[in-house]
């Protein structure tokens, strides 16, 4: 299953950004990342035309993680059981979306498969990104029975 982030902002350079393609690069399938912006000022509109742009890199037949610090809080094995289940519905591609400083436009949600969080703590968006290219690599991991998840 090909897995793919889609985040609104640039990470240039930055370390979290080699840190990110370090990780998606482990994937079995190969990872993907698009990082997606717009320039309308903060508020309603700049969160809708955010969504449309996330929404532009979904395909219709891909399954959707919206990520959102109200959404349900997701441990590792979870993670690994969702992949599992939409291999299994024959699913090609997993998306997963990180939205803007004022969250996913209302489009996102509603196209959403599942919105997801990693505990209600607010992190940084690209140190964030890091974190879920980290937690597919370790998903995937689990799924084929690789050493690298050690669960307590």
């Amino acid at each position: 299953m090909r897995l793919h982030i889609i985040a609104v902002g640039k990470g240039r350079t930055s370390p979290e950004a080699t840190l990110t393609s370090a990780w998606l690069a482990r994937l079995p399938a190969g990872g993907e990342l698009s990082e997606i912006d717009s320039k309308l000022p903060a508020g309603t509109a700049r969160c809708d035309d955010e969504a449309a742009r996330i929404l532009k890199h979904v395909p219709s037949d891909a399954a959707l993680v919206a990520f959102d610090p109200k959404g349900r809080d997701c441990s590792s094995e979870e993670l690994a059981n969702l992949l599992s289940l939409w291999q299994d519905e024959g699913r090609s591609r997993a998306c997963f979306a990180i939205g803007g400083a004022d969250g996913h436009g209302a489009a996102v949600l509603a196209r959403a498969d599942k919105t997801l969080s990693f505990g209600r703590a607010i992190w940084p968006h690209m140190l964030f990104r890091a974190m879920v290219a980290e937690q597919l690599y370790r998903a995937t991991a689990i799924l084929s029975g690789h050493p690298y998840h050690r669960p307590s």
